[in-house]
């Protein structure tokens, strides 16, 4: 792997700097390529190159060539400043825009390796589960949509130009330092209020620690990138009710978990959402209240991979990281 330069977009984010962990254990060469400046604790080994994904210049800064493997994470997501309305350009701006230009700029430089991490979204309400990786792709709302329209440009590329492509969907990616939605649930076990479920909390919400999720996509490497498209998820998720429950001791909470009729809440939601003022997204919420789990099969005997975290520890570290960053804010203040 040493001999092997590692591009990896999006390396700013939170699986981009697990990623570079892993490989930096290997000794691999690793550039990031982020719209926002190098983090102040980015390893020294690491070389950064800022710019926008959707810039065709700033992409031509990248060291690509034959020898490289390009790990595309970079993606509008939904806990970023989501606008009220042209929620679907927005998302495909980046999404959809970015992975079109650096498939070009891959095309010049004859860089032939792609890693790209896709989303469950694009699934949509689920016809079966676990659903399988065959399932149709029926999704929600502009983030799923962005991300199957990127899904079917790298394909395209697969087909047309021999690209050699893996393609994950993940459930939610969660562990130490991932916030995003949980952020307001963490904000409700905090202040020991109230903590509404969507329906009666009797079905299972899976969701993929970071690392089980990085863990796949060496195992992808290393099986000189298999196509896929890859389901990553938990094994064995319990019921949302118990999970909250359990957060909820282990936080030292007062917090109570209150079952909701969904068929009053969802209207709701639809209804603010509609307005500008979503509580959650169509793409989160319409889901939310039934079983829900990746068939990850393919997964596990393609690429030799099982997850090794339950999502119970995974609430626990990224509630945990949450308390520290609002303990340091406080000092800080």
């Amino acid at each position: 792997m040493s001999d092997t330069l590692h591009i990896i977009t999006g390396g700013n984010g939170f699986t981009g700097r697990i990623l570079i962990d892993r490989l930096l254990e290997q000794n691999a060469t690793v550039v990031a390529f982020d719209h926002a400046p190098p983090p102040a604790d980015l390893p020294a080994a690491v070389a950064h190159v800022q710019g926008d994904i959707n810039d065709p210049a700033a992409v031509a800064r990248l060291p690509l060539s034959a020898d490289c493997i390009v790990y595309h994470l970079a993606a509008r997501q939904f806990h970023l400043q989501v606008p009220k309305t042209g929620r679907d350009e927005w998302f495909a701006e980046v999404n959809v825009g970015g992975t079109a230009t650096l498939l070009a700029a891959m095309r010049r430089t004859h860089a032939q390796r792609l890693v790209f991490v896709s989303t469950d979204m694009v699934y949509g309400l689920p016809q079966k589960t676990p659903v399988p990786p065959d399932h149709p792709l029926h999704p929600l709302g502009p983030y799923g949509r962005s991300k199957a329209a990127a899904e079917a440009l790298i394909r395209t590329e697969m087909e047309q130009q021999g690209l050699r492509a893996t393609i994950f969907r993940p459930r939610l990616i969660s562990g130490p330092g991932r916030l995003g939605v949980l952020t307001k649930l963490f904000r409700l076990i905090e202040l020991n209020l109230p903590v509404p479920l969507i329906g009666p909390g009797t079905n299972r919400y899976q969701m993929i620690s970071v690392f089980d999720a990085v863990s796949a996509i060496m195992a992808a490497v290393a099986h000189d990138l298999p196509a896929g498209p890859f389901n990553l998820g938990s094994a064995n998720p319990p019921l949302v009710r118990d999970l909250l429950r359990q957060l909820v001791r282990f936080a030292g909470s007062r917090s109570i978990v209150i079952p909701t009729p969904s068929g009053v809440i969802k209207p709701v939601l639809r209804l603010l959402d509609r307005l500008g003022h979503p509580l959650l997204y169509a793409e989160q919420f319409e889901i939310a209240d039934i079983d829900y789990q990746l068939d990850d099969t393919l997964t596990r005997t393609q690429l030799g991979w099982q997850p090794q975290h339950d999502d119970l520890s995974m609430l626990q570290d990224a509630y945990r990281i949450y308390q520290e960053k609002r303990q340091n804010s406080r000092l800080a203040a």
